[in-house]
């Protein structure tokens, strides 16, 4: 009988605590994704009903998409997205082929030197990034790359944090499969391209998404480094609906601009949020 009294204790105790548990993830959730929807919903709203309402509503009777069609006429923002798009693609791919290669290289191949310029590399996660804008936009300015999409990329296509992950990750391999490819005739470029590549494979897509947020969002950047028109991203797109007086004064419309800008990393994750924590799990402790 005590026995059961027990177990039956037991039950309501896991019950108790799976449904707290449950109860602080929806609020949780809804905490993160409150924000989102009022965007959403304030992009809707008309200027006057935005504008009339003392105390904000959570729902509106009268929805309007007058505010998404007011920030792709006021301001070139097609443009800007395609700007955008092109400088993270290109950013991407260069960053992609320069960290799997030193990844490769410090995992796998001996050459004098390596834990020394491995520790050397690492020690640059040190130096505050404000420091490197400042010495990048020297150097930019310098090499008269200003108002080019060169100038935008050239400082993006690396990362030490990338790097290390992926070697992390590269050096998790057992050696057999290194000394079989090379017993077998392969190279080192096929033993990475036919082996590695395949089995971190999880990594390299984490790597690769997380630099298309990077540089969908980057704003300091494109700040200092544009002030053509021509080659603006969505960050310049965004204060130039601001100042064009679409921003204090129509937060509506300032709300759809986001949302447009918003809704391809939304997408993204949607579409690869399993393969983003497969990755990150593996990233550090198997191949």
């Amino acid at each position: 009988m005590n026995v059961a009294k027990m177990e039956q204790k037991a039950r309501l105790r896991k019950t108790a605590l799976k449904t707290l548990t449950y109860v602080l993830l929806t609020f949780w959730a809804l905490m993160v994704l409150f924000p989102f929807y009022w965007m959403l919903l304030s992009s809707v709203k008309s200027y006057s009903s935005y504008n009339s309402e003392y105390i904000p509503k959570l729902f509106t009777l009268s929805p309007t998409l007058q505010n998404y069609v007011d920030v792709f006429t006021t301001v070139p923002l097609t443009n800007y997205l395609l700007n955008t798009l092109i400088f993270t693609v290109v950013t991407t791919a260069i960053m992609l082929v320069v960290t799997v290669l030193a990844a490769f290289a410090f995992a796998r191949l001996d050459f004098r030197g390596k834990n020394l310029a491995f520790t050397l590399f690492l020690s640059l996660m040190m130096i505050p990034g404000e420091l490197v804008v400042i010495t990048n936009y020297v150097t930019i300015t310098n090499l008269d790359l200003r108002n080019s999409f060169l100038g935008l990329i050239l400082p993006s296509v690396t990362s030490v944090f990338y790097i290390y992950l992926l070697k992390e990750n590269f050096a998790q391999i057992p050696d057999e499969l290194y000394y079989a490819a090379k017993v077998d005739g392969c190279s080192d470029l096929g033993y990475l391209l036919k082996v590695l590549l395949p089995i971190c494979r999880p990594t390299i897509i984490t790597i690769t998404i997380l630099k298309v947020i990077e540089c969908w969002n980057s704003y300091v950047w494109p700040r200092l480094i544009t002030d053509d028109p021509a080659y603006y991203l969505v960050s310049n797109g965004i204060q130039e609906i601001r100042e064009n007086g679409m921003g204090r004064e129509n937060i509506p419309a300032m709300m759809a601009a986001v949302v447009v800008i918003s809704i391809p990393l939304i997408l993204l994750f949607l579409l690869f949020h399993k393969k983003i924590m497969e990755g990150v799990s593996r990233g550090g402790t198997k191949g």
